[in-house]
């Protein structure tokens, strides 16, 4: 949390008097920097004024009680400090802030970020003082509520340690390296700069015009590469260098008299100093040459920091070190943190900046650590994992305190597991078993224990290769003959099944280690008392994967089979059983819906367990119940059935799903049914942020939020549906699963049990395929769910309960969506590929590494087809021909079975596997991975299909490779060089934990804000944001979530001003968490656009907008709805700076999107329609405005019905545009022709763009019938068309976010707002159908008729309300609750009708 307080305190307390604890989280982070504090004020304060005088804001009573109660929790109070040098700050603090935060805060505060060796001293109003210990909280040494205690720092004694992590600071303080500014920061800073010459603001509006106007770019991204990065800022010299002197270390008899260390310092007026640093000071000796005089020099320069001793003797130094620390100062607070976990990023600097010498970076590299401390003992990770478990959780701040406790002992494990797994990968850490073959290796570093694990996948398909030849030799057409063959390394017979043969070593293939990881974490939510966990991450690095655990205390001093009381480690043969292991997992397994079975053992005994049979229950020296090897926490996928699928299993969110529907059928005698599937669909989509496993309550607790705001009948509804929901609660607990079926274990038992367990897998795993997949398909279709790239694809899937092994079968859903289809067939030639790109690195020798994979890129997207002579000779790869395939060849693939010896290990290759690629063998492998993995057919000219730069984006991330961000030719036979190939880095799947508190908060808060209780949904937000950044600092993609809710609320409150404080902060977290070009990043500078435009500051939305087109483009290519919906916000800002002509082009582009992507009559495709129509409204030509709108009209009469409110809408827009065009031709009778000018502007337009007229001409033509008619069935029903069109600019629409949008569009009727029709389902998962709506305007009330909205309210509009503010937005926070009054009563029927369309 550095450079944060974690309750809102104020780094530089002493310029700012204690705020209201109401406003802390919005008010607590300086935003652009320190010249904003009236937007600081501004974004806490004008919230409650607005709500207090908006009688229309609903309160109800209790709602805010608990949020409110916790709130008073977080009180701060004025704390002086006096300093080292007798300086004087004030600190915020709070009673519950421990030693450990005042530290941090002081660290961070410009008047002592230097100063790391002191002692704190509390002095009392008695008079008495305290020494603080680094552990203790504040409140347990004394009361400092009452306002008279006050902070000493007081110089504490150096050591060898804390004097060398001096000089780190030192260092780290001198350079701007740690600081990471935003781009949104840089054009708010140069816009103001701008503002300075209001001559010159038009001008920069039309120089702005011609970047964004240029559509072209979207068509060829890989030229805007090099704009995605920021140069480095310039560096502020204020010393020439500080390195550790050659008088290192200390002669012994100076060591006597305290010397610790020797510095030699060059300043920048030329003089060089030898600096002495001891137990008390720094100060400069009298050495001269090559000989020590330890004596101070004549000036007797001393301090007792460096920083305060170089102040001292160079006057540059302390001028320049203020300007870094003003720069700093300067910036917005998160912009000086650092990200603990920070992305990978694909791109990098081109040219490449210089390498300069840096003694001090070169002394740092000079230990090869591997995450390893260097000073002391090395971190007994599970010690520290285990006991933080423990700590007490009773209350809300010691549960805090326990979540914080674990975040950073895990984020701290996952980076030290990273560097040692680097270290044994390159070989540089020694196996402890070295006799053993190479794969089979184990290792042990820093405590942790390291392993490998194989491509499974890899080696089934180069199995079935050889398979294929064998049978081709023989003559057989067909495959079923048994065949001897190889599991993982092992040989098997053709008589036996693979899985029974699989030996007790057996080694971890990808899919058990990714099934490991969430069992892991699944059982680790759960938080059974006296049950625990390993910590585990898994990392790929140069195509090996690693699996990382911390080291089972006892488990290196002896057998593991000595102490094993629970599971088998011999693959069943012999089961061992505890009643009090029994216990403990048995209630675990029951929040995780596993059911007690029993099981037989290899020598038919009956053994009663609740978990996988080859989970290993073990008590290791330190007496604790561990639980290892949860590889199937949930039942096998009855879809997939065969040995090549033993780790097929089901995913914990549909187990979920699946449970919660079961219950709904069970009790639809008490709740209507058609609401109980409502309920399952919003939990799949609430209860799945990220890809991690929720606990049963989580998930509960998410659901019973989505079923109160589905449902809105009052006060006595809402309690009616959750005594109905408690009770589907109860009956969700009966649901249980039996791991161990269709598996090669022995059920005992009678007959009808077993069959009913597998009957109930079966069920899930039909529930899969026949709901939840339908589902999701027709969400996609609906654009309820939008994912841009692979990334949010997967979690989108996995958010609904599916795996990615069916994304086959969702391609050939979508099939009829072009940028689906695309998204879909990418994703699996990017996963084909991974594995093929893996198999040659981990065969390349280290020097080799760039050529490989710039060889490999070659192949992949240009056109590689000679190989060399020296590369097919050496190689080992085999060309076979497949028969019963389209003939081709699939050659070049390394078949693992020839490369490992009978051992197992593998063997050394005179000529590296990637030099025998060419394009035919590359695409010839990928197609047939494809096939097997995921029983999907790639076209044959899929290599020509594929968007070339988000695949190569797509394909870097998931195996960590950067290459240059420079103008790629894929015409080029080989687009790539090796000089374009920067670095390969680790790619990390981990568990750190979420807060479950801080979640249940921020679903509290959406249904409040979805009730528009804007009052309560801050204060809960504000709640949820104190919280997460106790637990785990502003760098967090949660934190980023509430700051985008606080931002929605702020700005329906109307304080725009706080509500883009808000969206900056989420903007910077996403950029430094997520990536620089995340779909997420850019729905946040799509909505920063929108905020701005919103304060009529559209150059620096206009700005912005540019950036997001240039992120999303990257993510998905230019065809995709978000890309056009973007287009229209683009149209909108345009328009109302008079820029018609770029406005209507833009309009243009993204009606022809809309009808490629989605069909020409799609709801999607009506807004364009709509757009145009208000375009060409404002611009007085009313005709063109009624054949637009007669066409958004005809689209939505078939897809919704005449008796749809926004059927009704759209037919009173049209009414009113044939009417203002008879007023103008009656006016042009009497010769008053009405804004003659505007209209003359119109046609005038349309000459010039002959292909603007060609798009405009089918306006009056009835559109034929397109797949969307499914699409738009649903796609209208819970989104207006002014509504879905923001959304477009990308926000984020998660299915999952339905919830909050539902009751902030402005509509009469109460069906569910979906989460944006066009935008994309990014992971962190809010519900931005506010935001888009509100971003775009709704309160916008001097722009000329721009409003697209065909809301319910559109036939009783006051006068010209709907025509102002960009399409799409509401009309403020007073219409919001007007409908939000009038909706109770329709919600059901609504909810109804939806439910009976299917």
């Amino acid at each position: 949390m550095a450079g944060k307080s974690n309750k809102g305190k104020n780094r530089k307390g002493s310029q700012q008097s204690v705020v209201n604890p109401t406003e802390l989280p919005v008010s607590s982070d300086a935003p652009l920097g320190n010249s904003s504090t009236a937007l600081e004020a501004n974004g806490g304060k004008s919230l409650s004024e607005t709500i207090e005088a908006n009688p229309e804001v609903k309160e109800v009573d209790g709602a805010s009680e608990q949020p409110q109660g916790k709130q008073a929790e977080v009180h701060l109070y004025p704390v002086p400090v006096r300093t080292q040098g007798g300086e004087k700050l004030e600190l915020q603090l709070s009673p519950g802030d421990s030693v450990m935060d005042v530290r941090q805060f002081l660290l961070d505060a410009p008047e002592t970020c230097f100063m790391t060796c002191y002692d704190l001293l509390l002095h009392t109003k008695e008079g008495s003082a305290h020494h603080l210990e680094d552990y203790n909280e504040i409140s347990e040494v004394a009361d400092i509520t009452s306002g008279s205690c006050f902070l000493e720092m007081v110089a504490a004694l150096y050591d060898d340690r804390s004097i060398r992590a001096h000089v780190h600071r030192t260092r780290e303080l001198l350079s701007l390296l740690t600081l990471h500014s935003s781009l949104s920061t840089t054009l708010a800073l140069q816009h103001e700069t701008g503002q300075n010459a209001a001559n010159n603001k038009a001008d920069a509006v039309k120089a702005e015009v011609p970047e964004l106007e240029n559509l072209g770019f979207m068509e060829n991204v890989t030229s805007s590469l090099n704009s995605l990065l920021s140069s480095p800022s310039k560096e502020i010299k204020c010393v020439e260098s500080i390195v550790f002197s050659s008088f290192n270390p200390p002669p012994s008899y100076r060591r006597l008299s305290g010397d610790l260390i020797y510095l030699d310092v060059a300043t920048l007026e030329g003089n060089k100093y030898c600096v002495t640093g001891t137990t008390k000071t720094f100060y400069v000796n009298s050495s001269a040459g090559n000989i020590l005089d330890p004596r101070p020099n004549k000036a007797a320069t001393e301090a007792t920091t460096l920083v305060g001793l170089l102040q001292k003797i160079s006057p540059k130094f302390k001028k320049a070190f203020r300007e870094i620390l003003e720069r700093k100062a300067s910036a917005h607070p998160f912009e000086n943190v650092q990200s603990l976990l920070p992305p990978n990023t694909w791109l990098g600097l081109y040219p490449l900046p210089e390498h300069k010498r840096d003694a001090a970076r070169a002394e740092n590299s000079l230990t090869l650590s591997f995450g390893s401390e260097l000073i002391g003992m090395q971190r007994d990770w599970n010690e520290e994992l285990q006991a933080c478990w423990e700590f007490p959780h009773a209350t809300h701040q010691e549960r805090i305190l326990r979540d914080r406790a674990l975040y950073k002992v895990i984020t701290d494990f996952v980076d030290a597991a990273t560097s040692g797994a680097i270290g044994v990968i390159s070989r540089c850490i020694p196996p402890i078993n070295p006799t053993d073959p190479e794969c089979f290796h184990m290792y042990v570093h820093n405590n942790i224990f390291f392993s490998f694990a194989v491509d499974a996948d890899l080696e089934q398909l180069a199995q079935r290769r050889a398979n294929e030849e064998i049978l081709s030799q023989a003559g057989l057409s067909g495959s079923s003959v048994p065949l001897a063959g190889t599991v993982n390394g092992t040989q098997t017979s053709p008589d036996v099944p693979a899985e029974a043969q699989l030996p007790e070593s057996e080694q971890a293939t990808y899919a058990s280690a990714n099934n490991d990881l969430k069992g892991t974490k699944a059982f680790q939510e759960a938080d059974v008392p006296g049950l625990y966990n390993l910590a585990m991450a898994i990392i790929d690095y140069r195509g090996h994967r690693v699996v990382a655990q911390s080291v089972l205390p006892g488990i290196l001093q002896g057998d593991k089979s000595d102490s094993l009381l629970y599971g088998s480690v011999d693959n069943g043969k012999k089961i061992c059983w505890s009643e009090d292991f029994h216990t403990k997992v048995l209630e675990a397994s029951k929040r995780l819906h596993l059911k007690e079975h029993t099981v037989l053992d290899g020598s038919g005994n009956a053994v009663k367990l609740a978990a996988p049979v080859e989970c290993k229950g073990i008590v290791g020296s330190d007496d604790r119940h561990y639980l290892l090897d949860l590889m199937r926490v949930t039942p096998r996928d009855a879809n997939f059935s065969g040995p090549d699928s033993r780790f097929c299993i089901l995913r914990q969110e549909l187990i979920t799903a699946f449970c919660h529907a079961e219950a709904g059928d069970k009790l639809s005698s008490g709740c209507e049914s058609h609401e109980e599937n409502t309920v399952t669909s919003d939990s799949l989509g609430a209860n799945n942020e990220e890809e991690s496993l929720k606990s049963e309550e989580n998930a509960l607790s998410a659901t019973s939020d989505a079923q109160l705001q589905d449902t809105g009948d009052g006060v006595k509804q809402n309690i009616q549906e959750c005594g109905c929901h408690s009770n589907k609660k109860d009956a969700t607990k009966d649901i249980l699963f039996n791991p161990n079926v269709f598996t090669e274990f022995k059920l005992a038992g009678n007959p009808e049990e077993i069959a009913a367990d597998e009957e109930n897998v079966r069920k899930a795993s039909l529930y899969l395929k026949e709901v939840a997949l339908p589902k999701f398909i027709h969400d996609l279709c609906t654009l309820e769910v939008s994912p841009m790239d692979g990334q949010t694809l997967t979690e989108a899937l996995h958010a609904h309960g599916i795996n990615v092994r069916y994304i086959g079968k969702v391609a050939e859903g979508t099939r009829h969506m072009p940028h689906m289809w695309d998204l879909c067939s990418n994703e699996i030639v990017i996963r084909s590929a991974k594995h093929v790109i893996k198999d040659a690195l981990r065969d390349t020798e280290d020097h080799d590494i760039a050529h490989a994979i710039s060889h490999f890129l070659n192949c992949f997207a240009g056109m590689v087809q000679v190989v060399s002579a020296k590369g097919v000779a050496n190689s080992l790869h085999t060309k076979s021909h497949k028969k019963g395939q389209s003939g081709h060849h699939a050659s070049g693939k390394s078949s693992k079975a020839q490369a490992k010896s009978k051992s197992g290990s593998y063997v050394k290759k005179k000529q590296s596997l990637f030099l025998s690629f060419t394009t035919e063998s590359l695409w010839a492998d990928i197609q047939e991975f494809a096939k097997l993995k995921y029983q999907f057919e790639l076209p044959e000219d899929a290599r020509n299909q594929v968007k070339k730069i988000s695949v190569i984006r797509n394909l870097c991330q998931k195996v960590g490779m950067t290459i240059a961000a420079r103008k790629y030719d894929f015409s080029a036979a080989t687009p790539f060089q090796v000089s374009d190939i920067l670095n390969v880095q680790p790619v990390v799947k981990h568990s750190i934990p979420i807060c479950s508190e801080a979640k249940d908060l921020v679903e509290t808060g959406k249904v409040q804000l979805g009730e528009g209780m804007l009052s309560e949904a801050y204060v809960i937000f504000s709640e949820a944001f104190t919280i997460l950044q106790q637990v785990t600092g502003p760098m967090h993609r949660e934190v980023a979530n509430c700051c985008r809710y606080l931002a929605m609320v702020l700005y329906h409150a109307g304080d725009m001003a706080g509500a883009i404080m808000q969206q900056h902060k989420e903007l910077i977290i996403n950029e430094r968490c997520l990536g620089l070009d995340h779909p997420d990043t850019a729905h946040s500078y799509g909505n920063m656009a929108l905020f701005y435009h919103g304060l009529n500051q559209t150059e620096l939305a206009l700005r912005h907008m540019s950036r997001a087109l240039l992120l999303l483009g990257l993510s998905s290519g230019p065809d995709h709805p978000d890309v056009a919906a973007t287009f229209i916000n683009v149209a909108m800002m345009y328009q109302d700076i008079g820029k018609m002509d770029t406005a209507l082009r833009y309009l243009q582009e993204a009606l022809k999107k809309n009808e490629r992507l989605l069909g020409e009559e799609h709801i999607q495709t009506a807004v364009c329609y709509h757009a145009l129509a208000i375009a060409f409204n404002c611009m007085g030509a009313f005709k063109l405005s009624h054949q637009h709108e007669k066409k958004t009209y005809d689209i939505l009469l078939k897809q919704l019905g005449e008796d749809d409110s926004r059927t009704k809408d759209s037919q009173n827009w049209m009414k009113t545009f044939k009417m203002r065009e008879l007023q103008v031709n009656a006016q042009k009778q009497k010769g008053q022709a009405l804004n003659p000018t505007s209209a003359q502007k119109a046609i005038d337009i349309i000459k010039a763009h002959p292909d603007l007229l060609q798009a405009f001409q089918a306006a009056a033509v009835a559109g034929s019938s397109s797949n969307a008619n499914v699409a738009g069935k649903k796609a209208f029903n819970g989104v207006g068309v002014g509504e879905s069109f923001p959304r477009a600019r990308g926000l984020d629409e998660r299915a999952k976010k339905k919830a909050a949008a539902k009751a902030l569009l402005v509509r009469r009727h109460g069906s569910p707002a979906q989460a944006s029709p066009s935008g994309p389902p990014p992971p962190p998962p809010p519900s931005d159908g506010a935001v888009n709506e509100a971003a775009n305007g709704g309160k916008k009330e001097t722009n000329q008729t721009s409003n697209g909205v065909l809301s319910s309210e559109g036939h009783d509009t006051k006068s010209g309300q709907q025509d102002q503010g960009p399409v799409g937005l509401g009309t403020g926070l007073a219409a919001l609750d007007a409908k939000k009054l009038k909706t109770k009563s329709k919600a059901k029927a609504a909810s109804a009708a939806a439910e009976s369309s299917n």
